[in-house]
């Protein structure tokens, strides 16, 4: 009897198409270089996702796809090997059924804020989901001295449980994760999350030892409302340039 998991079924080829540009997105905007990954919920059973092999995201194609079960076991890998950190996606997908992409990523403006007692927050209307608060993932305080990879289901289980219910963690000294209800919105938080942080840096060095006058939580609230249906714009935008660039 085979142990490889049943798949939650096919998918439209335009969903996997789409699927396979968020990668390329990402890496046009700056947030992935030769390193991090998206990954989008089944939308037809909530206990699989899927998730590129192990390969620079600029470089994704819908026929590098590979559809995984919670617990990160490959359904169709066909010789095609995976992401070591697979399992931050199984394992924030397992914790957070509102969650229907995750998006990893070392994008360099965020990084230091998993390394300072300066806490990331919302600078702009665009970043207002980071109003929420923004966790940050010590992988040491429970595993010790590590090579900082969420490379197990135990490590990814500590990381979901860090980020609870919020739409954005940071990994000390490693990256972040952002999640979202669609796919859209996970690329839109990962994106404006760099942003975000970029401006925030300008912020603190012009504004010396003063105050910052970031979104409050209910600013957040409200501005994320609009966000909701304006991310589409963004999104729509970046996926004619794919298309434009690749014809797909």
């Amino acid at each position: 009897m085979s142990d490889t998991p049943t798949s939650g079924g096919r998918l439209p080829s335009d969903l996997i198409t789409d699927f396979a540009a968020a990668s390329r997105i990402l890496a046009a905007q700056g947030v992935v270089d030769g390193f991090g990954h998206v990954s989008m919920r089944h939308p037809d059973a909530t206990d699989r996702y899927l998730l590129a092999r192990s390969m620079a995201p600029a470089l994704v194609t819908p026929d590098d796809i590979i559809e995984y079960d919670l617990d990160s076991n490959a359904v169709n890998a066909a010789g095609r090997s995976g992401f070591l950190e697979r399992f931050i996606h199984g394992e924030i997908y397992r914790a957070r059924p509102d969650v229907m992409a995750v998006v990893h990523s070392h994008s360099p403006s965020v990084i230091p804020f998993g390394l300072v007692t300066t806490g990331m927050q919302a600078m702009f209307h665009n970043a207002a989901f980071l109003a929420a608060g923004v966790p940050v993932f010590d992988i040491s305080e429970q595993f010790g001295a590590t090579d900082m990879l969420v490379s197990d289901p135990d490590r990814g289980i500590a990381l979901a449980d860090c980020l609870g219910d919020k739409h954005v963690g940071l990994m000390r000294g490693h990256g972040s994760v952002a999640c979202g209800p669609t796919l859209q919105d996970a690329v839109f938080r990962a994106v404006y999350t760099e942003v975000s942080a970029r401006i925030q840096h300008w912020a603190v060095a012009l504004s010396g030892d003063g105050p910052i006058a970031a979104l409050s939580v209910e600013e957040g609230e409200l501005a994320d409302v609009i966000n909701q249906s304006a991310g589409v714009r963004a999104w729509n935008l970046w996926r004619s340039q794919v298309r434009a660039t690749l014809g797909w």
